[in-house]
């Protein structure tokens, strides 16, 4: 039971850790640690004063036949500019972000040992996603799995059909958190609540605060379990 204590106390330090609002997770292109890339290109600009990217990775995001993933923003058709600049932005956000750390969760993967799940994104970031990509057209929801990789590049799996943006994602929340596997969550929070990551943004980073809101309430709650945790396991050495 002296090892249940320890792990307990354990969690109880790695709570209090402040190593989340200043990290990057371990997945494809990311750096070990965040840290200034002055060179960071276009939309993935805003993160140059600390990030997890390279600026060989902000370049990529924005190319079409990017090496990242090998991704075709193009199965359907030719993606409009107005809403391929979101999924740029998108990418910038996943690859260069060092404030995702209450959010970051191991994973069995290939390809990464860590994902982000249920960022909580801002409103107004979500909404205009959607609208600037309502008359594009794609064949699938999720877009982490399923695809046809037998060309080397990501294509509609066979059966399926190209369909309006709209009909795969009647509405701004389903699109922000199905197309990701649940990477985000829709909220109802605006960007001046404090409590919803940003997507774009310019000058500060202040996403930081955001998740320093997120990880402080876990330790609250983590905070106000443990003296019951610690109870039940020193009842038991007892016994």
């Amino acid at each position: 039971m002296w090892s249940v204590l320890a792990l307990l106390l354990a969690l109880s330090g790695g709570a209090m850790s402040l190593d989340k609002l200043n990290m990057c997770m371990d997945a494809k292109h990311h750096k070990t640690e965040p840290g200034p890339e002055g060179q960071l290109y276009q939309q993935c600009s805003p993160w140059r004063d600390n990030a997890c990217c390279t600026a060989n990775t902000s370049a990529e995001a924005h190319d079409d036949a990017s090496y990242l993933y090998n991704f075709n923003w193009n199965h359907c058709g030719i993606m409009s500019k107005e809403c391929k600049k979101h999924f740029i932005q998108d990418t910038c956000f996943y690859e260069c972000s060092p404030h995702l750390g209450p959010w970051i969760q191991p994973v069995d993967q290939s390809w990464r040992k860590e994902r982000i799940l249920d960022v909580p994104l801002c409103k107004e970031d979500c909404e205009t996603w959607w609208e600037d990509c309502k008359n594009d057209f794609t064949c699938k929801t999720n877009w982490h799995k399923g695809w046809d990789w037998s060309s080397g590049i990501n294509k509609c799996p066979e059966g399926s059909k190209c369909s309006k943006w709209t009909d795969v994602f009647p509405t701004p929340k389903s699109m922000c958190e199905e197309i990701w596997s649940n990477s985000y969550i829709y909220t109802t929070y605006t960007k001046t609540s404090g409590k919803c990551m940003q997507l774009w943004f310019t000058g500060t980073n202040p996403n930081k605060k955001v998740a320093e809101y997120y990880l402080n309430n876990g330790q609250q709650q983590q905070s106000s379990a443990l003296p019951t945790l610690l109870f039940l396991a020193v009842t038991s050495l007892s016994l």
